[in-house]
């Protein structure tokens, strides 16, 4: 895989990983997973969402 940043991305990136005692490599990674993860729980958020409104829509119908 390659991964193109812009130059203002990269020259960020570095010096965040200097100031971190990291690698750019690791940032993305940790990025990465932050992004799985929060798109995961999102997921799981709408499904629970329709699945709820699916059982209980009748009733906030007539609740209205």
């Amino acid at each position: 895989m390659n991964l193109r940043l812009r130059d203002d991305q990269t020259e960020a990136l570095k010096q965040r990983a200097e100031q971190e005692g990291t690698s750019l490599h690791a940032i993305v990674l940790r990025a990465v997973d932050d992004y799985l993860a929060r798109t995961a729980q999102q997921a799981i958020v709408r499904r629970t969402a329709k699945e709820q409104a699916a059982k209980w829509g009748e009733l906030m119908e007539r609740l209205k």
